[in-house]
């Protein structure tokens, strides 16, 4: 841990934290449990998944994450916190802006390293800036201002952050950008009770082709069954791992994320991982999805679409396992809402509908600022209409 006690915002010392497994996790998560929904938010903002990613070898310099997490303190106690990564590249983040950065080379100027508070490779929403209070909140902000440019980034970009924080940044001045993403939410008054209730309320089109789907996969003799926390085996955990790497490699990537990292999950997080595991009429596992749930409780609020991968090809394998089997699971468990992660107007045909995420940025350059903001002016204007043109497709059947 790096401590500037030399740098201080109002009362707080101001401490930039370059190796997250040196900060207490009981100091960390206790923070964020006191955020709005924090609690149950998901395990990425645990301290267990960002100390993961980087014990890992996930999150670290060498892949263009390099930790400098800015914590605020008020005698030894941690007051507020942001994990604040300096990166060299644009990739995991989900929040494009490699158009700034080709901008910024055509006249000469750097735009790496940038300042980004993020957890990485994970596009879900939720708290990103933690702190006991909104003064804390302002001054959080302020801190990881005066990092940037004190260490001369280009700028500061707060991805997939909760209402409280964007607000919070609006009234710093950074800029608010939208994006879309497809969530699936149960019906407050009129709860889905099973699958078929959830189908019965698509339109005939959308309704037939989950039907259709569904019968390509079980005509092909694939049989799911899912498993949570603890009863996800080690032997489990490793087959996930080996379809998930043939998945990537595949489409000619590697894995972001190393088998380390879901080790750690298994070890110290195991209740928030819901696996659905795919078998050949033979028995033997061919395909799964790993899906984060919010909260360890039986009847979590929220679940999250994450990762999948597959040995064999069979035709429809990855709706089943990446959406109807999860959605099928959460409405059995009184699941509130499915997350089927970042883009994807496909989602929309398995009732998961658009909803608008946001983001926050600054740009230490004035005129860039300048341009980036009548940019982003015109984008949330095209964001709204793309929008109301999504929500006009729906696929829902109109109330009885």
């Amino acid at each position: 841990m790096d401590m500037d006690n030399g740098c201080s915002v109002g009362n707080y010392v101001t401490r930039v934290v370059t190796d997250p497994g040196q900060l207490r996790a009981c100091d960390w998560d206790a923070l964020l449990d006191q955020q709005p929904g924090g609690a149950h938010s998901g395990p990425f903002m645990r301290h267990a998944y960002l100390a993961a990613l980087h014990q890992s070898g996930s999150a670290v310099p060498a892949t263009g994450w390099a930790p400098q997490w800015i914590t605020l303190w008020r005698d030894q106690t941690l007051h507020a916190a942001a994990p604040l990564y300096l990166k060299s590249h644009s990739y995991g983040e989900y929040v494009f802006d490699w158009a700034w950065a080709n901008a910024y080379a055509d006249h000469g100027l750097a735009y790496y390293p940038k300042g980004v508070v993020a957890v990485p490779f994970t596009p879900v929403p939720g708290p990103r800036l933690l702190a006991v209070d909104a003064p804390a909140r302002a001054a959080l902000i302020q801190a990881l201002l005066d990092h940037c440019e004190t260490t001369g980034l280009s700028s500061l970009h707060l991805l997939f952050a909760q209402d409280a924080d964007t607000a919070a940044c609006a009234h710093a001045g950074l800029l608010d950008r939208q994006t879309v993403q497809f969530h699936w939410q149960q019906v407050p008054d009129r709860p889905v009770r099973d699958f078929e209730d959830f189908l019965g309320r698509l339109t005939q089109d959308k309704r037939k082709k989950i039907r259709q789907e569904r019968r390509k996969v079980a005509e092909a003799g694939v049989r799911f069954e899912h498993r949570r926390g603890r009863d996800i085996t080690a032997e489990d955990w490793d087959f996930f791992y080996r379809c998930h790497d043939r998945t990537y490699r595949e489409h000619g990537n590697a894995p972001y994320l190393q088998p380390g990292f879901f080790a750690a999950m298994a070890r110290d997080l195991p209740e928030h991982w819901l696996l659905f595991l795919a078998r050949r009429p033979d028995g033997q596992p061919m395909a799964c999805s790993l899906v984060a749930l919010s909260d360890a409780s039986a009847r979590p609020t929220a679940a999250y679409g994450r990762y999948w991968g597959a040995l064999e090809r069979v035709d429809c394998l990855h709706f089943e396992a990446c959406y109807h089997q999860p959605l099928a699971w959460c409405i059995a468990h009184g699941v509130q809402r499915f997350e089927g992660g970042a883009q994807g107007e496909h989602k929309m045909a398995r009732a998961l509908l658009p909803v608008a995420t946001h983001s926050a940025h600054w740009l230490a350059h004035p005129a860039f600022a300048d341009a980036v903001e009548r940019y982003l002016q015109r984008e949330g204007e095209g964001v709204a209409r793309y929008l109301e043109h999504l929500e006009s497709r729906s696929p829902l059947r109109a109330p009885r």
